[in-house]
């Protein structure tokens, strides 16, 4: 039985693999200071003999009992609402905390996975985004105390793999939606539900013409699972292919709630990027993995969820 760390395991992204982890017979280790977590993410595995939850800021040392097989470094706020209340707490969890959690794997001899991010592109200058593009980002705006941490920690990655034979893996995540998302997450999508589902205007920034690209968390969860144990130590990117424009996306959020509410532009925010698309070449190639939920499909999964969670709100 593998045992297997997982850093912000109780945020959106994390408990997902708390529960993948655990559904492939692991013994899961989840490790979350709560910031921007919620142990109501996993607190329907706290019956499993196979989980432990341990409360704890990853920006200091940190100690776990016994062997550790994986460790999948998620800590991080992920969102621009919560970088931009935590510029200070963002920058540290992507620095000390990644330099915290590859010394364990180093301890350990564990094999090390980072969540890194599409914004270490920033405001691209290329269109889809390579592994091998460099990006075009602002380290003084107000978005870059994320870009520049997730930078630092994919460099930092890189010298515990070069210098000291670490087994590190990256993943570079592009935007990703599913269940367990929080209502005021101040991303695209969950805003766009909230907003639609409590009878409130869609807030569009810009004119909606600026893109992205939307990943169901299933799909994004199976293809950190199969990185973790390829052999490629360089950035890969898991996302979905499929682009589409900000305003696109309210208008289908629109007709799946089947929501009479109508949309409101704004101004948009500083350094927000343009285009966001991935080329997802690498990752076909090396892990044999791509996206298999589509948008469409992917909003009708999540609806009885933000309807759930507008409900209990009082939206």
């Amino acid at each position: 039985m593998e045992r297997t760390l997982i850093t912000g395991g109780a945020g959106f992204l994390g408990s997902h693999l708390c529960d993948f982890f655990i559904s492939k017979g692991h013994e899961v280790i989840c490790m979350d200071n709560l910031l921007t977590g919620d142990v109501d993410n996993v607190a329907h595995l706290f019956g499993n003999k196979r989980f432990r939850f341990i409360e704890h800021d990853v920006t200091n040392f940190i100690y776990v009992e016994g062997r550790i097989d994986n460790i999948l470094h998620f800590a991080s706020p992920a969102s621009p609402i919560d970088y931009l209340r935590l510029p200070i707490q963002t920058l540290k969890v992507g620095s000390l905390g990644t330099h915290k959690a590859l010394g364990l794997a180093k301890a350990k001899g564990a094999r090390f996975l980072l969540a890194s991010t599409s914004e270490c592109y920033g405001d691209p200058m290329e269109h889809p985004q390579s592994e091998d593009y460099w990006g075009n980002v602002n380290p003084v705006g107000p978005r870059g105390v994320y870009d520049e941490a997730k930078r630092f920690a994919e460099a930092m990655t890189m010298a515990y793999h070069r210098y000291h034979g670490v087994k590190t893996r990256i993943v570079r995540i592009f935007n990703t939606y599913g269940p367990r998302m929080r209502l005021n997450d101040g991303r695209a999508l969950p805003t766009f539900m909230r907003q639609a589902l409590s009878g409130e205007d869609l807030t569009v920034f810009g004119d909606g013409s600026q893109t992205r690209s939307f990943c169901y968390v299933d799909d994004l969860v199976d293809g950190i699972y199969r990185l973790l144990y390829s052999e490629e130590a360089l950035p890969v990117n898991l996302g979905n292919p499929s682009e589409m424009t900000v305003g696109e996306l309210a208008e289908k959020v629109l007709k799946v709630c089947g929501s009479k509410s109508r949309i409101q532009f704004k101004e948009l925010p500083a350094d927000d990027p343009r285009v966001r698309r991935p080329d997802i070449a690498k990752a076909r190639r090396i892990l044999g993995w791509e996206p298999k939920v589509q948008i469409d499909a992917g909003l009708n999964l999540v609806l009885e969820y933000f309807r759930a969670k507008c409900s209990k709100s009082g939206g």
